[in-house]
């Protein structure tokens, strides 16, 4: 069978046209290809809709063309019945005879076993096309399903000497220094659309009062996550306005809480490794990418313990002079782009760079 990266290479794609609403289901796009000439394609729309496959499949105009085509799809197709159908039995019963995956599904529901069930029923299946690339563009899933924890993305802006902000206090009447400027701060929101919960430690909740939303930005708030050991925020913080989900991490919960719509107090051992637990919990709640905007001591606790995956660093012109230092970070430089006033600088960690 003669192979064209290029139908990979447009499955990748649409693939990304699901960004920010297949979560946490990957994003996968598929095509389907005549003689040469792609015939139908689709991608993963939405989570608990159809599969790029079905979506390419159903989008062919000349079904009697399908024994003769070629399908290539961004990701193993899957066997299981979840919010759909398994779309192995789709391509099976359609008599599609040769399928092209660019990499495998790390789910243990499907792992392996969707080019197995095809290869039994007679399709030819080649794997490995552009799959550093296919794994690239869903290591959030890939993180979930090898680590059995949360994608972990750290985000904060400095000055150009280092510093977050400048010394403050609780009641203290200052306001937090604006840093990153107003495009910088819209795409922050586009990015919250794309991760299912947000966190900041309890300083950062007191002093900054954060709504932690996607408002400037089309898409889904993600659920909002703070650490409260002993309880000090306010019942009228901004993070219980009732717009988003918030859960809050404390060593007890306070009385009457079960009388709270969307907020949920999880208990946790402020002794231990609080990392992991908040992690775990987490992941149980089915959060399976959550962003870390701050305070300092946060991103610093999970640097130091490497449990990370990915850093946005936007460096600013401001200097401070003094102030909170902000964490020092080192690992992969994926990209770097410069913004009015600011250069940010994309890291990824060298913990899991193998995964993808």
């Amino acid at each position: 069978m003669e192979l064209n990266p290029q139908f990979m290479e447009r499955c990748l794609q649409l693939a990304r046209k699901g960004e920010g609403f297949t979560k946490p289901n990957p994003l996968v796009g598929a095509v389907v290809v005549h003689n040469g000439r792609i015939i139908g394609e689709g991608f993963h729309r939405q989570y608990g809709n159809a599969h790029a496959e079905v979506n390419a499949i159903t989008s062919v105009k000349d079904s009697t063309l399908l024994p003769e085509s070629t399908l290539y799809v961004s990701l193993e197709p899957c066997t299981h019945h979840g919010q759909t159908p398994p779309c192995t039995e789709l391509i099976i019963t359609r008599k599609i005879p040769r399928v092209v995956v660019a990499t495998g599904d790390p789910n243990p529901k499907v792992s392996g076993k969707g080019i197995a069930m095809m290869r039994e029923h007679g399709i030819e299946v080649v794997t490995g096309i552009l799959e550093k690339e296919a794994r690239d563009l869903n290591r959030i899933f890939f993180v979930n399903h090898l680590c059995g924890r949360p994608y972990i993305i750290l985000k904060w802006a400095q000055s150009c000497d280092g510093f977050m902000d400048r010394h403050r206090a609780a009641g203290d009447g200052k306001q937090p220094e604006i840093l990153s400027g107003a495009l910088t701060h819209t795409l922050v929101h586009k990015f919250r659309t794309q991760v299912q919960g947000i966190m900041v430690g309890t300083r950062t909740a007191l002093l900054d009062n954060p709504r932690l939303t996607a408002r400037k930005w089309f898409g889904h708030h993600p659920a909002r996550v703070v650490i409260d050991r002993e309880n000090k925020i306010p019942a009228g913080a901004s993070l219980f306005d009732g717009s988003a989900p918030v859960i809050v991490f404390t060593a007890s919960a306070p009385p009457g809480v079960t009388e709270k719509k969307h907020v949920k107090y999880m208990e946790i051992d402020f002794s231990g490794d609080t990392n992991t637990q908040i992690l775990k919990r987490l992941y149980d709640e089915k959060i399976h990418s959550l962003l870390i905007e701050g305070g300092a001591r946060l991103l610093t606790s999970f640097i130091e313990k490497e449990m990370w995956d990915e850093a946005y660093v936007e460096t600013t012109e401001k200097a401070l002079r003094a102030g909170v230092k902000a964490p020092a970070i080192q690992g992969d430089m994926i990209a770097s782009i410069d913004y009015p006033g600011s250069l940010q600088v994309h890291l990824k960690s060298k913990i899991t760079r193998n995964i993808h």
